[in-house]
């Protein structure tokens, strides 16, 4: 879901030749073109109307049948199923058609009827041949593997992402993948929804041929007329689905699936795993029971949020407009954020100077960005030219070819101001001077500045490559068309940009801040971390607030905190004298190696220590929780961020809020804003007026 879209054939895949003939039926479809070679071979183009990719919707499925029922009749050499848009072959189901499902028999006489449709294309008597470019995910892949044979081009991606929804595949992937391919490696792509390339799938056998466009016409000839050598299932296909040997390996399964996915907040996971265990060794009743299981994860709590954090990120996604027009970054300080936002940047194919007043730092970074780019990068040549991009400079003389500078300098006023006044005679005109500050108020910062117009933030969020949100922060006196320049540029690094007013904090921030300074005051009260952290966990939060705290450094919680209870007072958790000892002596979590916990290739050790044995309780996790989402209403009511939706996905994608969840508002609406009022307002006479409900939450819908 999170590969990059591919973009090779265009038009081309139209021109299949002058000696095409159309079919009479070409000019009666909505979604589809026919067309016939001087083999006999009819050429069946999925092109969805008004789309800029494929989706399978209930009425391109019901066009798709009609097609198929022309195609019988009229009995062709062979077909071939490609698709004339430039993303890709099929992105997978229409999700819209997923929203507000909650009658689970409705569900099922749906996917039922698409099903049909599906097992009809397999049935058919004529040879069929799915052409893949781009990516083939979710249905578009069911729909290939109903296909006799799949030609794939060599820069297609396949994948499984509907457990990223709460669901497993719909129309028939569970049972023809686990068939066609060893099951524990088709178990694993539906269990994880990762991707995979074209030559993995040939060496899986989910694709019979890889090959290159000019001789696709060649392969799908071999294809239709049987000189085209077809994967098989082999032995071991057979003996893995094996009735006890499925047993055994589904244990491994759910074991492994409870590492990272709890039953009782991903339910999907376990519904496939459990789906093959019963039936992985009968195909037919596979399917039947697919549809079934579908229609039940359908319309559970979890799949509902997670579609709409689908949509979420989609909202956000077009928040960032078009035409970036940043080609040159400059980035100063190349600390753990710097450095980060630097190769980022770099990857993304823009060339970028990173300055530091040391060589280390600089040094440390480029290893840094070598490391990740050997991570995200498949081939040696894209690593070295992503290095290349990224150019150490001591002298800061990118600043005066920049068409962006970021500064990301330590969170001290006057050092920032200090920085401005060295650089800002020497921008060129039309720069953008941005600040990655996570906490200072633009306003402070600009004071200084001649042309306080240039400045906005841009707040990215650690770990730079994983965590997708950047709060692009305004103030009153921003020049919009470099507001709107900065909103491009986060699109075009594929980020999700969320405008915020600059206010102390900004969203994300300020609603983090008395999350992990709570946990700071259950230490206080002698409450084990590990208990602390697993409170948080059971909610559904990626990690607990002592070991987000390490992670993100105390220093940088120290300082945040203190800002935030100069602007905000008694609504913050009070400050121990013991955390500012910890930072006074240099631990200040992951980045030192010691902080809350001992960090050891980049984790936590929780092994070391007294075995705890105390249970979080639900005042824990309100305690925890709740603060969030009374700062969002907050920040709702004071017009930080002015859509109820954006703050839901700030949270999601730059926090990792349980997505399962919907977002801390999401979460409020389904538990009742009655309920989290009355329990903050129990919370505020035992704990103190840090839970006093927010004036928000009269006018919360």
């Amino acid at each position: 879901m999170h590969s990059k879209i591919m973009d090779v054939l265009g038009d081309r895949v139209l021109e299949l030749g002058p000696k095409n003939t159309e079919l009479p039926e070409a000019g009666t479809y909505k979604n589809f073109k026919l067309t016939r070679d001087t083999d006999g071979i009819a050429w069946l183009l999925f092109d969805r109307d008004g789309a800029s990719a494929n989706t399978l919707s209930a009425e391109v499925l019901e066009e798709f049948d009609a097609v198929l029922n022309a195609l019988e009749a009229q009995r062709p050499a062979g077909i071939v199923i490609r698709s004339a848009k430039k993303s890709g072959f099929i992105a997978g189901a229409d999700v819209n058609e997923f929203r507000g499902a909650t009658d689970p028999r409705a569900v099922a006489t749906e996917i039922g009827r698409a099903h049909a449709v599906i097992d009809r294309l397999e049935a058919l008597k004529i040879p069929t041949v799915a052409v893949i470019h781009g990516f083939c995910l979710g249905g578009g892949l069911e729909v290939a593997l109903a296909c006799q044979s799949r030609i794939a081009i060599e820069d297609a991606r396949f994948g499984f992402p509907e457990v990223m929804l709460g669901l497993h595949p719909g129309l028939g992937g569970t049972a023809r993948f686990t068939s066609l391919v060893n099951p524990m490696q088709a178990m694993t792509l539906m269990l994880t929804g990762k991707t995979i390339d074209a030559r993995k799938a040939k060496s899986l056998g989910l694709v019979d041929a890889v090959t290159q466009e000019r001789h696709v016409r060649n392969a799908v000839k071999d294809a239709v007329f049987g000189r085209l050598r077809r994967t098989k299932p082999g032995v071991l296909n057979a003996i893995l689905n094996f009735s006890p040997v499925r047993g055994i390996l589904a244990s491994r399964m759910v074991a492994e699936a409870g590492k990272s996915a709890p039953r009782e907040h991903y339910p999907a996971p376990y519904a496939l795993i459990a789906l093959w265990e019963k039936h992985g060794g009968d195909r037919a009743a596979m399917l039947r029971a697919e549809k079934a299981s579908f229609a039940d994860l359908m319309v559970t709590s979890t799949a509902q949020n997670l579609i709409r954090v689908f949509f979420l990120r989609e909202q956000m996604k077009k928040l960032a407009g078009q035409g970036n027009t940043i080609e040159h970054v400059h980035v100063i300080g190349a600390g753990a954020m710097g450095g980060d936002i630097a190769a980022w940047c770099a990857n993304q194919g823009l060339r970028v100077t990173l300055a530091d007043m040391k060589p280390e730092p600089i040094a440390s970074a480029i290893k840094r960005a070598a490391d990740l780019f050997g991570k995200i990068l498949r081939q040696r040549t894209e690593q070295r030219d992503a290095l290349d991009r990224l150019i150490p400079d001591m002298d800061g003389e990118g600043v005066r070819t920049a068409d962006l500078i970021i500064e990301a300098v330590s969170e001290k006023l006057e050092l920032k101001q200090k920085v401005y006044a060295s650089i800002e005679p020497r921008m060129k005109q039309g720069a953008i001077l941005a600040t990655n500050t996570s906490s200072i108020p633009l306003e402070d910062l600009r004071s200084t500045l001649a042309h306080p117009e240039r400045l906005l933030g841009l707040h990215f969020f650690n770990p730079v490559s994983r965590l997708q949100l950047v709060e692009v922060v305004s103030h009153d006196g921003v020049d919009a068309a470099l507001l709107t320049k900065a909103l491009a540029f986060v699109g075009a690094i594929e980020r999700l940009p969320l405008r915020v007013k600059s206010s102390p904090g900004f969203l994300v921030n300020r609603a983090l801040t008395p999350y992990m300074l709570e946990a700071m005051v259950m230490l206080d009260e002698k409450i084990d971390k590990t208990t602390i952290d697993a409170a948080a966990e059971q909610f559904g939060m990626p990690m607990g607030p002592i070991e987000l705290a390490d992670q993100v450094g105390l220093d940088i919680c120290l300082a945040v905190g203190d800002m935030l209870r100069s602007k905000f007072g008694d609504l913050l958790p009070p400050t121990p004298a013991w955390l500012r000892e910890k930072v006074a002596k240099g631990e200040l979590g992951r980045k030192t190696g010691r902080g809350f916990y001992v960090w050891k290739d980049g984790k936590a050790d929780k092994t070391s220590g007294a075995v705890v044995t105390t249970k979080p309780t639900q005042e824990m996790i309100d305690r925890l929780m709740l603060p969030m989402s009374n700062v969002c209403v907050a920040c709702l009511r004071e017009g930080t961020v002015d859509n109820a939706d954006m703050v839901d996905g700030a949270m999601i994608f730059g926090t990792g809020y349980a997505p399962f969840r919907g977002g801390p508002l999401n979460y409020a609406r389904s538990r009742g804003a009655e309920n989290i009022v009355a329990t903050l307002r129990t919370l505020a006479v035992k704990h103190g007026d840090r839970f006093a409900p927010d004036a928000g939450w009269e006018d919360f819908k």
